[in-house]
């Protein structure tokens, strides 16, 4: 049994689609064990997307280069530089401003690998390269070139956490352990039983 955290962003709660995006999750049979809907502070977010994890800040950015690269993009049009950590931290800045725009529907989701199952369910973070039938295929169109242009994130609707790690770390961050519950569903029962 694995716990993993997420966050639908302000562009599904703004869209009305809270709903259809839990039913997802909910229909292969994860628990929710905690939701909550709140304007997060802009310490919390930047405890998510740390700017001291030159790791992750870096990565972002690449992706954005590798992105660029694809669509036959020169980042320098937007950026005027090609540096991953630059980016990296313009993205980061995006994505905490457009965090705290707006409320944002938290959750945790308990269940037999459910940080590879919720990430398999929300797709791709790149609209683009989302397959129908996900949360991003089905419900996006944003990308890199359109978002980096107008200076703001993709609009991707969800966060999923990526490993076990993550998880863990991102669950203590966003919710305290009195909001968290434990109950045996019926999908459970089913599976337990002898």
């Amino acid at each position: 049994m694995e716990r993993t955290l997420v966050v639908i962003k302000p562009d599904a709660i703004q869209r009305g689609i809270i709903g259809d995006i839990v039913t997802r999750f909910e229909k292969v049979g994860l628990k929710l064990v905690g939701a909550k809907m709140f304007v997060p502070s802009e310490d919390l977010l930047n405890k998510h997307y740390p700017r001291d994890r030159e790791e992750f800040i870096k990565g972002m950015g690449q992706k954005t280069l590798d992105n660029y690269k694809e669509l036959g993009i020169d980042p320098k049009a937007h950026f005027d530089h090609e540096d991953a950590l630059k980016i990296g931290l313009e993205v980061q800045k995006w994505l905490v401003d457009f965090m705290i725009s707006s409320p944002v529907f938290a959750l945790v989701l308990e269940g037999p690998h459910a940080i590879e199952v919720v990430r398999k369910i929300r797709g791709h973070t790149l609209p683009l390269k989302a397959q129908p039938g996900t949360i991003t295929g089905d419900y996006s169109f944003d990308s890199s070139s359109i978002a980096n242009n107008d200076l703001r994130p993709i609009r991707n609707l969800v966060h999923a956490s990526g490993n076990a790690e993550e998880a863990a770390f991102e669950i203590d961050l966003w919710f305290s352990p009195d909001e968290l519950f434990e109950y045996n569903t019926i999908h459970q029962n089913h599976m337990t039983a002898k």
